[in-house]
């Protein structure tokens, strides 16, 4: 296939060429003239914008739930839910709350005073805690004391709650990559709790996905890739090579909003958050990972953590990736680059968490969400938007990193902020310009990005997105 987009400003560069794309390669770059099958009318040509961490199956499903994000309490929260449930019977969801800064707890009794007969199940914004009504843990098969889950149990349960149909599902989820392709996206990594091989290669062949899936291993799917052959970055049968095997994702702690993120100083209650691998399991799991040729991504927030991730690879002898790592240690910065581990980090996170982390993590928020720390030390940063903790889109996490804030509030400890290009290349796998050879994954802004004030990041027009030298996206 064969596409000409004419009239487009190259990167950063601000140089205007057509460009013409053949068999999914961009085949040449020459002067203006004539026209093409696209007109950029001088916006930006990049390549595709890469979500380097989403969870699809639920950012799909939380685009259909009652969004609680404006709750100030849990009671403030089971209203908001009440009021805004669908009409029926069957399980209601909720999602997107934040308790960590509310004056009251979740607790099973608060949504049962609102809900008392109709199942109830609320989803934090960092998907660390569940929170069930009575109703809820009747249909679950479960009694406890308050109805909240965190952690292991939340995931568990999470994945044990009525779902809807596989074919409806799967729906739901490929059309959630037709809206990630229309705000520049052409590849995402899916740390679904799932096995997202089997997932991905059954939604394939129901139709493409718009944009390329790394297929991340769920823990409990390792043996079962092993026993499959399957490696890192193995290209999957069908879908034009669209895709591909990720890396095995190991959670070591919980979250800064659930006070489980493993810390080295105490939490005002006087714990220090959860470990939830420790070293003595975590090694002998993911040297068997890597002995099979599949990469390492372990999900590390607290400081210390990322201590003991960044000592797990120092003792394999391999690279990797921590996703998160939103406190560091001042010691661990140069670790990053030292040991080949690349931060997977979600910058819109940073102004979301801002006062979670002024609150729980007081006196240490200069080595939070230390990007600025991690690249000058020559770590390598991808970014991602961990949806649906936050929106699934690229051009939130780019202006967050830039403004450090998202809000009127002045920038959240903007020592710490990125330029343009760097949040780019931190957002295309590290590259911010177009050239002959490349892959035709690119997205085309309306926009000439090098003027563009950086508060007005977030609504980029997105004139066209292509992937593998095909239309994804035609504004």
């Amino acid at each position: 296939m064969s596409l000409t987009l004419h009239d487009v400003a190259l990167g950063l560069t601000g140089r205007r060429a057509t460009v013409r794309v053949e068999h999914g390669r961009v085949a040449a770059i020459e002067p203006v003239g004539g026209g093409g099958d696209v007109d950029g009318r001088g916006g930006t040509l990049l390549p595709g914008l890469v979500d380097a961490h989403a969870h699809l199956l639920q950012w799909a499903s939380a685009r259909r739930r009652v969004d609680l994000a404006a709750a100030t309490s849990a009671a403030h929260a089971a209203s908001l839910l009440a009021a805004s449930a669908p009409p029926g019977e069957d399980l209601v969801r909720g999602a997107h709350f934040h308790a960590a800064l509310w004056p009251d707890r979740p607790h099973k009794t608060v949504l049962d005073r609102v809900l008392p007969t109709r199942p109830a199940a609320l989803f934090s914004n960092d998907l660390h805690t569940l929170w069930l009504n009575s109703a809820a843990l009747r249909l679950a098969g479960r009694d406890h004391p308050t109805g909240v889950f965190v952690e292991d149990e939340c995931m568990a349960l999470t994945a044990a709650l009525p779902a809807p149909a596989v074919a409806v599902s799967d729906d739901w989820v490929l059309a959630a990559t037709d809206a990630a392709a229309a705000r520049g996206v052409t590849a995402i990594a899916d740390y679904e709790y799932t096995d997202t091989i089997a997932d991905w290669t059954r939604r394939a062949a129901r139709r493409e996905p718009s944009t390329r899936i790394r297929c991340v291993v769920a823990r409990f799917a390792l043996e079962r890739a092993i026993e499959r052959g399957h490696r890192t970055g193995d290209v999957l049968p069908g879908a034009r090579g669209l895709l591909t095997v990720g890396p095995l994702k190991l959670f070591l702690d919980g979250s800064l909003n659930t006070r489980t993120a493993y810390c080295r100083d105490h939490y005002h209650d006087g714990h220090r958050g959860q470990l939830l691998l420790p070293p003595a399991d975590l090694l002998p799991l993911t040297r068997r990972a890597t002995e099979h040729g599949i990469a390492l991504a372990l999900h590390a927030i607290g400081d210390d953590a990322n201590t003991i991730a960044l000592d797990t690879f120092a003792a394999l002898g391999t690279g990797g990736r921590i996703e998160h790592a939103q406190l560091l240690d001042v010691a661990d910065v140069p670790r990053f680059a030292a040991l080949g581990v690349t931060a997977g980090v979600q910058p819109a996170h940073a102004p979301d968490d801002r006062d979670a982390a002024d609150a729980h993590w007081p006196g240490r928020t200069t080595r939070a969400f230390a990007y600025r720390s991690l690249l000058d030390a020559g770590a390598r940063l991808e970014f991602g938007s961990d949806a649906p903790v936050a929106p699934l889109d690229p051009w939130d996490a780019i202006a967050s990193a830039i403004t450090r804030t998202d809000d009127d509030r002045p920038p959240w400890h903007p020592e710490q902020a990125l330029t343009l290009a760097e949040a780019l290349a931190a957002s295309t796998g590290g590259r911010t310009t177009v050239e002959v050879g490349d892959p035709a994954d690119l997205v085309l802004i309306g926009r000439d990005l090098s003027a563009l004030p950086p508060d007005e990041l977030r609504e980029v027009p997105i004139t066209a997105t292509v992937l593998d030298g095909h239309l994804t996206h035609a504004a």
